[in-house]
């Protein structure tokens, strides 16, 4: 079963735990803090993988975990760090942000890895804590949660030309009769409803792959028909083959049909109409074939047709050789729109992630959120008493008093901070 698209959870593993323990041994004065940090957690890591051709497999994992790291232990050992969870992958695999829509990783080469989910970093021990002012210290911090995120993945058939047209225009007989590939040929529409991949062989030693593509109709940008299903394979192919149903066949004009296409390649963008088009006029051993070529290169005299009977193998060989200099002098096209009034900037700088934000609810409690802090949240070990005086500390130091006293905090109001509530104390 071919699958090229699914939605899944990742989870990578926890960081361990860092731990409380002292120094007791004999003739061993003032030993002091002990304990050790806990182990990273392990990452959620993709794999390019030349012998997959599916996503069939990740449609039933749908929640990947990664495994947590190891505590820490006494005598101040660190626990060991989890190992990473690699799912293989085929190649040809765009991961995406489900939520953001940013690519994640682009998995195209056998043996390629991308990280998807970073572990979390493992706590700290008291051993990490000692200081010369404070050389005793009774806390530790808990492990950081690994990344959580919603990822779809899409893949993107790797060739190096595509064949596009409406249905039935002969697309499978094509590839059919210049490759080894066995695509189903059968005389109604959407005969083909996944991508079929030939490999093409010429006299002269050099070769390429060529892509069946499902059928197009008008308004597949917009999804109908198999529409993004279709224009999603394309994206990676370097050279085009248009081929037309120069006859007519199908009851339509074969002008139309190409007119269609090339408006529906342009609406998709993904720079798919900067990419070099061969024409290919199929169909010629039919009636009112030759009328319509003639039409055709009387409306685009500048485009270079190449005439062929994919049914009847006529003039195939000028079509592949061109196909073939055409690739050798065609670099891989960047799968996004480019503005040519953006200016090319070195160097991107990203907005620094705040600490805190301050906001009211209608109960007039002041609520302070922030990822930063939530990690710092997460890491605190509220049983140690310690731990909790430092966490009000970093508070202050983070300038969160000071904030909320901006924003119209009294002593008595109600602050509460992710799942902790108290009264604020001016």
């Amino acid at each position: 079963m071919f699958l090229d698209s699914v939605k899944i959870e990742v989870n990578a593993g926890k960081g361990g735990n860092g731990i409380v323990a002292y120094r007791r041994e004999l003739k061993v004065e003032r030993g002091g803090p002990f304990g050790g940090s806990g182990g990273k957690g392990g990452d959620i890591v993709f794999k390019g993988n030349s012998g997959l051709s599916t996503l069939l497999d990740l449609k039933f994992m749908k929640v990947v975990k990664g495994n947590n790291g190891e505590n820490g232990r006494n005598k101040g050992m660190y626990g060991a760090s989890a190992e990473d969870t690699i799912i293989e992958v085929p190649l040809g695999t765009t991961v995406y942000d489900d939520d953001t829509n940013e690519i994640v990783a682009d998995i195209t080469k056998p043996g390629q890895t991308a990280i998807i989910a970073k572990g979390g970093r493992g706590g700290r021990g008291n051993m990490a804590f000692a200081t010369g002012i404070n050389k005793c210290p009774d806390f530790s911090e808990q492990g950081e949660p690994g990344e959580q995120r919603f990822i779809r993945c899409e893949l993107k058939v790797l060739a190096d030309c595509g064949l596009v047209g409406f249905p039935s225009v002969g697309k499978s007989t094509l590839i059919n009769a210049c490759s080894a590939a066995k695509a189903k040929v059968a005389a109604y529409h959407f005969t083909t409803i996944v991508p079929n991949l030939g490999m093409v062989r010429l006299p002269d030693e050099r070769s390429f792959v060529m892509a069946d593509l499902p059928g197009i109709i008008e308004g597949a940008s917009q999804g109908l028909g198999l529409g993004l299903q279709f224009l999603r394979h394309i994206e990676r192919c370097r050279v085009i083959v248009h081929v037309i149903d120069m006859a007519g066949s199908e009851g339509r004009d074969p002008l139309d049909d190409y007119e269609k296409i090339n408006a529906e390649l342009q609406s998709y963008k993904m720079n798919l109409m900067k990419r070099p088009m061969i024409v290919a006029a199929n169909k010629m051993d039919l009636e009112g074939a030759e009328d319509n070529l003639k039409r055709f290169k009387e409306k685009y005299p500048d485009i270079t047709v190449y005439p062929i009977s994919a049914y009847t193998h006529q003039n195939l060989d000028p079509l592949l050789y061109k196909v073939a200099d055409t690739l050798e002098v065609t670099e891989e096209f960047s799968l996004l729109e480019e503005d040519e009034t953006d200016s090319v900037v070195n160097y991107t700088f990203r907005e620094e992630e705040k600490m805190f934000e301050i906001s009211k609810d209608d109960a007039g409690r002041y609520i302070v959120t922030g990822k930063p802090l939530e990690r710092i949240v997460a890491m605190l070990n509220f049983n140690q008493e310690s731990a909790v005086i430092r966490f009000t500390r970093q508070l202050r130091s983070f300038g969160v008093d000071d904030a909320l006293r901006k924003a119209g905090c009294k002593d008595g109001d109600i602050v509460r901070v992710l799942d902790m509530e108290f009264e604020f104390r001016d």
